[in-house]
C-alpha cells in the first residue's frame, strides 16, 4: 500500500499541516490511514489527541532511527496509507523513511531559501535511491501561498524548478486560516465552526484537490508495479 513521507530539510514549511490535509481528505472516504509521526515536537501527535480524529486514522508516535523502517513496514500491512511527518531536518531517520516511500513530497514556501533547501531534500532522496537500489518518485509542493498574487520570486522559483525537470504538484496549498485552526481546534476541515473560523469551504475545495492530485501522482506507479509483476 502506499507510503507518503513528507519531507524537508527546513522546519516550519507546512510538512505537518500538508500531512494531517492529505490524511483527512483520504480518511473522508472512508481509506484507512496510519500516520507516523517522527517529528520530534509530535504535531500530530498533539493534534490526534485532540476532538474530531477520524475513527480510521491512526497516529503512532513511538518511533526512532532504529524502527522507522520497521513502523513503516508494519502501518503499510495494516493500512490502505501510510503517510510520514518527518523531523525538519536532513538525518538517518529521513533518509530511512524515504527507503520505503512510493513518494515523497517536499513542502517548499516561495523563496529562495526554501528552494534551496529543496534541493538538498532532492539529493537525498537520489542518495537513498542509489543506496536501496530503487526509484523514489518525489515532488514539490508549494505551500502558504497567495490565491491572489503571485510574486516575482515565486515566479523565478517555479522557472528554475521546470528548468531542472523538478516535478511539482500543479495544486498549492494556500494561506489559510483554517489549515491553522485543525492545530487549535482538531479533527478535519470539515469539522470547524464557521462562527470560529473563516473561508472554510475554500480550505476545503483547496485540500481536495491537493489530495486528488497526490492519488493520482501514485497511480501511474502502481500501475507499473503491476505490470512488472504480470510480465514476471
Amino acid at each position: 500500500m502506499p507510503t507518503i513521507v513528507f519531507a524537508s530539510p527546513k522546519g516550519g514549511v507546512g510538512k505537518s499541516t500538508a500531512a494531517v490535509l492529505l490524511a483527512t481528505e483520504l480518511a473522508g472516504f472512508g481509506a484507512g490511514i496510519s500516520m507516523i509521526d517522527a517529528d520530534p515536537n509530535k504535531p500530530l501527535s498533539r493534534w490526534a489527541k485532540r476532538p474530531g480524529r477520524p475513527a480510521v486514522l491512526e497516529v503512532i508516535s513511538d518511533v526512532t532511527e532504529d524502527s522507522i523502517i520497521d513502523v513503516i513496514e508494519e502501518a503499510a500491512l495494516k493500512t490502505p496509507f501510510v503517510i510520514v511527518d518527518l523531523e525538519g531536518t536532513a538525518s538517518m531517520m529521513v533518509g530511512y523513511a524515504m527507503s520505503r516511500a512510493d513518494l515523497v513530497i517536499i513542502p517548499v514556501q516561495g523563496s529562495h531559501l526554501d528552494a534551496t533547501e529543496a534541493t538538498k531534500a532532492i539529493k537525498l532522496v537520489r542518495a537513498q535511491e542509489r543506496v536501496f537500489k530503487r526509484t523514489i518518485p518525489y515532488t514539490i509542493l508549494f505551500t502558504r501561498t497567495s490565491v491572489a498574487i503571485r510574486t516575482r520570486t515565486f515566479q523565478s522559483i517555479e522557472d528554475e524548478f521546470a528548468e531542472n525537470q523538478i516535478p511539482m504538484l500543479r495544486t498549492h496549498l494556500h494561506e489559510r486560516d483554517a489549515y491553522r485552526a485543525l492545530f487549535a481546534f482538531g479533527g478535519a476541515l470539515s469539522g470547524l465552526d464557521p462562527e470560529q473560523v473563516s473561508n472554510i469551504a475554500a480550505a476545503i475545495a483547496n485540500a481536495r484537490l491537493f489530495a486528488d492530485e497526490v492519488v493520482k501522482t501514485l497511480k501511474p506507479k502502481k500501475a507499473a508495479v503491476a505490470k512488472a509483476e504480470e510480465v514476471a
